[in-house]
């Protein structure tokens, strides 16, 4: 169930001011304590998100890693999107042209892939522009990544001459596979239109175990916006399978964890 918030932890506004500057980093680390993740904890590590899906229903977890303190989330069985089968939030940074988001990601042993999934991304704008709701220019966009059948990856995007109601799905090369039980690397780098122009980025890599970093995705021909009151303003921490209906479902219980998760400007 989606629960809103008014106030926001620590006493920070709902327009956060992570990257004040060109070249800041900004990590997202779980501060513990190990285990089920509370409102309280969430809103200390994610603070000033407007709204949260699955962490109430105890969907989201701290554990820890070879590496340190990691983020672990649990796909529901027989269920699909943030608010009954995995977790969603937007998490407001402040408004840039150019951002990138890294994060490392593992997918359970037993993964159930089925049809596809959402993997974490970014956005921009006043609206959510998710779900089917369309980017009109002035309303916003968002750039998530998706796994498919079978471990194939891609891009899933909204944006102003996206062919559908839905995100146009943008694939990673043929051969590619996401595995199961191994740490990938993903890093996302989005770059604003001049409005009126198609001359927006993405580009997305994928760093696979035991081999180099591979770029995936690479657009220099997207038209987020139409005006410049739109830019990149959040990261959108959504992962869940679907996919409009149970067919997308996972039949079993299985997991991803995020870890290593850093957004900076380019």
């Amino acid at each position: 169930m989606r629960r809103a918030f008014i106030a926001v932890a620590a006493g920070i506004a709902c327009t956060a001011t992570v990257l004040a500057g060109d070249g800041e980093r900004v990590a997202i680390v779980p501060h513990g304590p190990v285990g089920t993740c509370s409102i309280a904890q969430w809103k200390a590590d994610w603070p000033g998100c407007g709204f949260e899906d699955g962490v109430a229903e105890g969907r989201l977890a701290v554990v820890k890693t070879d590496r340190g303190l990691a983020y672990r989330v649990d796909y529901a069985a027989g269920e699909i999107g943030p608010e009954r089968g995995g977790v969603g939030w937007r998490f407001p940074i402040a408004a840039a042209d150019a951002v990138e988001l890294r994060y490392t990601v593992t997918f359970s042993r037993d993964f159930d892939w089925v049809k596809g999934g959402k993997l974490p991304g970014l956005g921009g704008g006043p609206e959510n522009v998710t779900g089917g709701k369309p980017a009109t220019g002035t309303n916003g966009f968002s750039a998530r990544l998706m796994w498919r059948a079978d471990g194939r990856g891609e891009a899933y995007v909204y944006h102003m001459h996206q062919p559908d109601k839905y995100g146009e799905s943008m694939p990673f090369p043929g051969d590619f596979r996401f595995p199961a039980a191994a740490p990938i690397g993903v890093r996302m780098q989005l770059a604003m239109n001049t409005p009126g122009h198609r001359d927006g980025r993405l580009d997305v890599w994928i760093r696979l175990p035991d081999a180099p970093e591979a770029h995936v995705v690479s657009r220099s021909d997207m038209e987020w916006r139409s005006t410049a009151d739109v830019a990149i303003d959040a990261v959108l921490f959504q992962t869940f399978h679907g996919g409009g209906d149970r067919s997308w479902a996972p039949r079993r219980p299985c997991s991803t964890v995020y870890e290593d998760i850093v957004v900076s400007r380019p």
